[in-house]
């Protein structure tokens, strides 16, 4: 804000003008001061994940590297199709044994060290938080941190819930790997390097920040056995996968093919 005093003679007499400028915030004008506020919880945000504003959940069509936030739904037609378009280059096969595998064969959880390249990886700060923060809304940080996130908002696409969280209650909110690592192993990341299967277990484009239990609910099924309880989203669920499956060159059944199909309207 600026105070600026003028004065001005006539009549004998001075007169003191003093014109206050008014600080504005809004978007549109570009002159003014403009007032920023820390997160609440003392840490500054961080610049290397946007944080989600209110409502900009990006259908996944228009998100192809997975680093924009949430899971819009695709309703019209002509997106319905593309979505199908996408889903039928999916590749399938059978359904593999398990024989083998374990967390550990991915990676440590929320490695920031992925080696291939994807989003967020070697930015200082585990995969967990980058997506609490690339999907959460009135994101709070620890103390002195641009990293941990302690509390946030969450418009959950799964469920259509809106939840607040909190770092007391972490176990609310879960990182669901769109295409669950266990089947992944059984569709081919058994023979992969482990470069790859850390890579995927990272990578932001098969991560989704969702409510707990529900997360919990789908555990490692594929498409035809499990889809998410909001139907607005389950066509744009179907596209993750898709993408997904069509980055790391993995396949799905048979089965989930067919059901992805089926939520795009095929």
């Amino acid at each position: 804000m600026r105070t600026e005093t003028h004065t001005t003679r006539g009549g004998g007499s001075r007169r003191v003008l003093l014109a206050v400028t008014a600080v504005v915030t809004v978007a549109s004008l570009t002159g003014g001061c403009k007032v920023t506020t820390a997160p609440a919880d003392g840490g500054p945000s961080g610049s290397a994940v946007p944080t989600a504003a209110a409502g900009r959940a990006v259908s996944p069509l228009d998100n192809a590297d997975g680093t924009k936030p949430g899971l819009a739904a695709i309703t019209s037609a002509a997106d319905k199709a593309k979505a199908r378009s996408l889903i039928e280059k999916v590749k399938t096969k059978g359904r593999g044994p398990k024989t083998g595998y374990a967390r550990d064969k991915f990676g440590y959880a929320w490695m920031d060290s992925a080696p291939g390249g994807v989003p967020f990886a070697h930015n200082g700060c585990d995969s967990r938080n980058d997506l609490l923060k690339r999907d959460g809304e009135k994101v709070r940080f620890r103390t002195g941190s641009d990293c941990v996130v302690t509390a946030m908002t969450l418009r959950d696409p799964y469920t259509g819930r809106t939840i607040e969280w909190t770092k007391a209650h972490a176990a609310k909110v879960q990182i669901d790997h769109v295409m669950p690592l266990s089947y992944d192993w059984q569709m081919g990341a058994a023979h992969w390097t482990k470069d790859k299967r850390e890579d995927i277990a990272n990578d932001p484009l098969n991560l989704i920040p969702v409510d707990g239990p529900t997360n919990g609910a789908k555990s490692d099924s594929g498409p035809a056995a499990w889809l998410p309880p909001n139907k607005l989203i389950r066509c744009s669920y179907s596209v993750r996968v898709a993408q997904v499956s069509l980055k790391y060159d993995l396949p799905v059944t048979a089965a989930d093919k067919e059901t992805m199909l089926e939520q795009c309207g095929g």
